[in-house]
C-alpha cells in the first residue's frame, strides 16, 4: 500500500515571499513523501546570471528573452542535492551572490522569459509526476491543478533575520532587499507574486521547520495523496 501511494502522482504548490521557508520545507517535505523537487527561483537566477554574463541591457526585454531562450538551463530534481547549470557551467554558487540577487525580479518580469520557464517547469512537473515545487507563482499559474497549494509567509522581521543568517549579512540591509524585491514581485504584470484563491496559508514565523513540514503532511494525508 505504501509503495502504491508513494509512486502515484502528487504535486505541491509552495508559494511565499523571500523567507519565508519555502526551500526548507519545500526539500523535506519532498523527501519525507518520496516525490521530486523543483526550485523555480534557481531556474530565474539562473537566467539571470546568463543576461549578466551577456551583458545586455536588463530593461531591455527582447534582448533579455534571447538570451534566455538560447542558454541551455538543466536543474536537477532531486531534494537531498541538486544542481543547477548553464551552458554545461554549474552556478549552483554564482545565482545566489548579491548581484544575481538584485537583477533577478527584473529578468523575471519579463513575459517572455516568464512563458519560457513556466512552459519549462510544466514539462518537469510532468515527467516527475509526485513533485514539491515552490516558488512565486506555482498555485496561481504553473500548476494551478496542483493538489495542495500552500502560500508560506512570515513576519518581514523573521524573514529578515533568516535571509541574513543563511547570507552572513547584515539584518537591516536584508530586510530593505526583500522588501524591495516584495515590491516588485508582486506588482509585476506578468504572473506576480499572489496567494492562489485556493491556498492554504501558513504563517511560519513562530513555527519550526518540522512543524511546518508536519502540517503539510497532514494536509496531503487528508487529501489521500500523501
Amino acid at each position: 500500500m505504501e509503495e502504491n501511494v508513494r509512486t502515484g502522482r502528487c504535486v505541491v504548490a509552495v508559494d511565499g515571499p523571500s523567507g519565508s521557508g519555502k526551500s526548507t520545507v519545500s526539500r523535506r517535505l519532498a523527501g519525507g513523501i518520496g516525490a521530486r523537487y523543483l526550485d523555480t527561483g534557481a531556474m530565474y537566477r539562473a537566467v539571470t546570471w546568463a543576461v549578466l554574463r551577456s551583458g545586455v541591457d536588463l530593461t531591455d526585454a527582447e534582448s533579455v528573452a534571447k538570451v534566455a531562450a538560447e542558454a541551455d538551463l538543466r536543474i536537477g530534481t532531486d531534494p537531498q542535492g541538486y544542481g543547477v547549470t548553464v551552458d554545461d557551467i554549474s552556478v549552483d554558487r554564482e545565482i545566489r551572490g548579491p548581484e544575481v540577487t538584485g537583477a533577478v525580479s527584473a529578468v523575471a518580469a519579463v513575459p517572455a522569459v516568464r512563458a519560457l520557464l513556466v512552459a519549462r517547469q510544466r514539462e518537469l512537473i510532468d515527467q516527475a509526476g509526485r513533485m514539491v515545487v515552490e516558488g512565486r507563482d506555482i498555485g496561481s499559474v504553473v500548476t494551478p491543478d496542483a493538489d495542495l497549494k500552500v502560500y508560506l509567509t512570515a513576519s518581514a522581521e523573521a524573514r529578515a533575520q533568516r535571509r541574513s543568517a543563511e547570507d552572513a549579512t547584515d539584518v537591516a540591509a536584508t530586510a530593505a532587499d526583500l522588501a524591495r524585491r516584495d515590491r516588485l514581485d508582486s506588482t509585476r504584470k506578468a504572473d506576480p507574486l499572489q496567494q492562489a484563491a485556493d491556498a492554504v496559508v501558513l504563517d511560519t514565523t513562530e513555527l519550526g521547520i518540522d512543524e511546518v513540514v508536519d502540517r503539510l503532511r497532514s494536509l496531503l494525508t487528508e487529501r489521500g495523496v500523501a
